[in-house]
């Protein structure tokens, strides 16, 4: 299989092959006065992280930069800065993140994780191989189009050249639907629910789709993200040419694969475009995603545009045009039951931590509460 020849940075420096451009390098310029060596993060590993600098991979220590922020944890696809002197070595600071993708992880103390930095493109796997399951491809595409600042997809820094990550759904294992029709109806299905996103059927073992996907990813920085056993590495592998990522068979039972690929890793792409393969995702926590989820449900908050109250819950109110869309089957059940539950999800995460958000949560409750007794009430005087 042969891929499009496509045009690499023409910049002679040495990082130019992993997105170093001006931008970073005016980022950095006050460090490399400090005699510090500007750098990559390609793989981090147990307080260690690989990093690839103009006089090779190093091996440093991460602790000094602010170990007990998870949010400011070096992370790979970070842009750093080394101190080369250093024994051991030491990453010193980090450069302002473009971007990050961060999920909530399952600690009850309501802390982001983030997965990736600096990217443009996010790859959304979904293999075929398994029945088709529109919520959580819902889910993960709410906290790709999170884009502003503190959402899932973070700009926590001003630097020059940001751009929000563009997100793009990769049904991988196309070959095992072989037929045309059926693969047709399954990408209309997900385009229904990811407005003016890119969905790309791609077989590794075909090379369906991957010269399409292999023109976008050429450039800048994309990640991979999905379920174990999604193809994720195989994926990459095939990209490459070689293989790097060790790959294992999924089981025919559910299509679940073990977690293989245990840390984030950065591979620089033969044709152009540095790539992130990660580790499956066993859950895929909300993390500030209320942007996201709007623009993935944008024909539900479209419709609450025309209820008769602003307010409305869409439950039981009269004039209520949600309701109405579900009445004459212009909108499935399915998609507002969804999209109730990543708002609540969404709204106790932030919740943990915003206290006015608390306070109003609390309020709503009180409420509803006094409503649901006024209600109750009435009823009870009209028994009588």
């Amino acid at each position: 299989m042969s891929f499009p020849i496509l045009s690499v940075p023409s910049s002679s420096h040495p990082l130019a092959p992993y997105g170093w451009d001006d931008d970073w390098a005016a980022a950095f310029a006050p460090y490399a006065e400090q005699g510090l060596l500007p750098g990559r993060v390609v793989r981090v590993d147990r307080g260690q992280c690989d990093v690839i600098t103009p006089d090779g991979t190093l091996r440093a220590d991460t602790a000094f930069v602010v170990p007990r922020d998870p949010m400011r944890i070096v992370c790979t696809g970070d842009w750093v800065a080394v101190d080369p002197h250093g024994d051991p070595l030491f990453v010193r600071t980090l450069l302002p993140r473009r971007t990050a993708f961060v999920r909530s992880t399952s600690s009850q103390r309501s802390e982001g994780q983030v997965l990736a930095t600096n990217i443009d493109h996010i790859a959304i796997c979904v293999s075929l191989a398994v029945e088709l399951d529109l919520g959580r491809l819902e889910r993960f595409l709410a906290l790709a189009m999170s884009s502003s600042s503190g959402d899932a997809l973070l700009r926590d820094g001003s630097a020059a050249g940001a751009s929000d990550p563009q997100p793009i759904v990769l049904l991988t294992k196309s070959d095992l639907v072989p037929d045309v029709a059926t693969l047709s109806h399954l990408v209309e299905d997900i385009e229904s629910i990811a407005p003016g996103v890119q969905v790309l059927p791609v077989s590794s073992a075909t090379g369906e789709g991957l010269d399409v996907f292999s023109a976008v990813v050429s450039g800048g920085t994309s990640v991979l993200l999905g379920l174990s056993g999604a193809g994720k590495s195989t994926l990459a592998n095939t990209l490459l040419g070689e293989d790097v990522m060790t790959v294992r068979a999924a089981r025919d039972v559910d299509g679940k694969g073990r977690h293989t690929t245990t840390t984030r890793n950065l591979l620089v792409l033969p044709h152009g475009g540095v790539l992130i393969d990660t580790p499956g995702l066993r859950g895929v926590g909300l993390w500030d995603a209320e942007q996201g989820v709007g623009q993935v449900f944008s024909e539900i908050e479209d419709l609450a545009r025309q209820c008769r109250f602003h307010d409305c819950a869409h439950e039981a109110e009269p004039g209520c045009a949600v309701l109405g869309a579900i009445e004459d089957g212009t909108l499935p059940v399915r998609r507002l039951d969804s999209y109730r539950k990543l708002l609540r999800e969404n709204q106790r995460i932030v919740a943990k931590t915003d206290a006015r958000m608390r306070s109003e949560i609390l309020r709503d409750w009180k409420r509803k509460g006094a409503e649901g007794r006024a209600a109750m009430q009435a009823k009870r005087g009209r028994v009588r």
